[in-house]
């Protein structure tokens, strides 16, 4: 089973009337959506309450929920106390997560403009073991770690960087943001081929069956020299990537992927209509297979 859902709440939400994250996921799954990404970009400012609130709702509308951490952390900081803030704020999240059940925590590892790189990969590594060891001190390490393939040139996360972190601990699973790979390699992903690249160089690394319930982010993004500048909605389609492409690579892998739309302002709108693009590509494909047998 595909999933697909929005990072945050749509502006349509508000529109409708609607005032409380606890009443996404009812939102969601009336809409024909089935996954939903809370974010805690700025901080993890949400209740005990609150949080199983939205978690009983969730399961209750069969929602797969992951959390966002907050995009100011930074496991490679030049300073301990930034560094050891960094693993509070993810500690914080593993916390949440438990709360609301939520199986996926996805992380923005941090920037290397000012280290040396190597340096950078190897002190996001170790901290994240700390925080694992640390999680598990407090029971809630059964919560998957996904750090995220960024989308700017200075920062850590490029989909090697993601991989190689992802393959020396198993307990780390990656988050493939394909506006981040596509803006990173400006504008790099133009087929079903170069999608297929990607998915075959992570089976390649981590093993088919890690791979098969990936974490996905999905939108059009527009960049620059220095990668990534901005998301856009799937209707701006004179930018890339084409989700179609990747539909078809998803079908024909038999993946089971959490697809998260990252649409600007219009995101589960955007999560429906990518929904739509596969349902019909799988549709298509499964037909041509059973005229082919």
């Amino acid at each position: 089973m595909v999933r697909f859902g929005p990072s945050g709440n749509s502006e349509s939400f508000y529109k409708e009337g609607h005032k409380s994250s606890v009443e996404m996921p009812k939102w969601l799954s009336e809409m024909g959506l089935d996954a939903y990404e809370y974010q805690c970009n700025r901080g993890v400012n949400i209740s005990r309450e609150m949080a199983e609130k939205i978690g009983q709702e969730a399961q209750k509308n069969d929602i797969f929920l992951s959390i966002h951490a907050p995009y100011y952390i930074n496991m490679a900081s030049l300073e301990e106390e930034k560094r050891t803030k960094s693993k509070g704020y993810i500690i914080e999240c593993m916390r949440l997560a438990k709360w609301m059940g939520a199986k996926r925590i996805v992380v923005h590892t941090g920037s290397y403009s000012k280290v040396d790189k190597k340096w950078a990969l190897e002190t996001s590594a170790r901290l994240f073991g700390e925080v694992l060891k640390e999680a598990d001190s407090l029971g809630i390490g059964d919560v998957m770690l996904c750090p995220e393939v960024l989308g700017k040139n200075n920062q850590i996360g490029s989909l090697e960087e993601i991989i190689e972190m992802c393959k020396n601990n198993e307990r780390l699973s990656p988050t493939i943001d394909f506006a981040h790979i596509h803006a990173r390699g400006q504008g790099s992903l133009n087929s079903v081929y170069d999608f297929e690249r990607v998915i075959n160089l992570l089976e390649n690394s981590l093993g088919v069956e890690r791979v098969r319930e990936l974490h996905c982010h999905f939108s059009r993004v527009e960049f620059t020299k220095g990668g990534e500048r901005r998301h856009l909605s799937i209707d701006d389609t004179q930018f890339g990537p084409e989700f179609s492409y990747l539909a078809e690579v998803i079908f024909k892998k038999k993946m089971n992927p959490v697809i998260i739309c990252e649409s600007r302002a219009n995101m589960a709108e955007d999560a429906l209509k990518l929904k739509k693009i596969y349902n019909k590509i799988a549709e298509g494909m499964q037909n041509e297979e059973s005229t082919c047998n």
